[in-house]
């Protein structure tokens, strides 16, 4: 079982599962760990009784649980975060921190690592715009520096410029919808990648 912090986690990881083995995850087996969609204090989520009971309960039936979550600021200070779970609930897990299990980050700092290289120039200029709009001071703002656009906001936009302008196309931009097996869009074969397939192959197969 896949422990993961949210819809568009479990989306990217029923793709890559599903790129990896060949086959669909099996029903239930890649969950999200709690209701919650704050974005505050995320990896807190492996404490709901949800996450706590599904992990409890794989064991018994000889699963192995999987925690992968995002490492936001600080790799090590999270890594000890969430293993100390295990000794205060009891339960067992492997974890994988994003983006690659060594480094500051989330997913989407993954997913800009695989992008199709063709589409760059999209990342590029996207680079080009926080650049000019660090420059900005607003008068009247305070502080008058801008707000630069979250990481979410830049795959948003990297799939917008890519899918039609339809509702049908506007739709495959949000999380639980977009198409990581999408070769135009993602190369789930990226170099970036090899630390978590390695993770999941080398537990999956046990």
């Amino acid at each position: 079982m896949i422990i993961v912090e949210g819809d568009a986690d479990k989306k990217f990881f029923l793709d890559y599962f599903h790129h990896l083995f060949g086959e669909q995850a099996p029903k239930d087996s890649i969950i999200h760990s709690g209701k919650d969609n704050d974005a505050t204090g995320g990896y807190t989520k492996l404490k709901s009784e949800e996450a706590l009971q599904a992990m409890r309960k794989n064991p018994n039936q000889g699963g192995v649980n999987l925690v992968i979550f995002d490492a936001d600021e600080d790799a090590e200070a999270r890594r000890k975060e969430l293993l100390a779970i295990k000794e205060e609930f009891g339960v067992e897990f492997e974890l994988f921190l994003m983006p690659n299990n060594k480094e500051a980050g989330e997913l989407e700092d993954m997913l800009e690592q695989i992008i199709n290289p063709n589409n760059q120039p999209v990342m590029d200029c996207w680079q080009t715009y926080e650049g000019e709009l660090e420059k900005v001071r607003i008068p009247t703002k305070t502080p008058p520096t801008l707000t630069i656009p979250a990481k979410k906001t830049k795959i948003y936009a990297y799939l917008e410029t890519l899918l039609g302008k339809s509702r049908s196309q506007k739709k495959l931009i949000k999380d639980a919808n977009r198409n990581y097996e999408n070769t135009q869009h993602w190369n789930l074969d990226a170099e970036y990648l090899d630390p978590l397939k390695e993770f999941l192959i080398g537990n999956m197969q046990r």
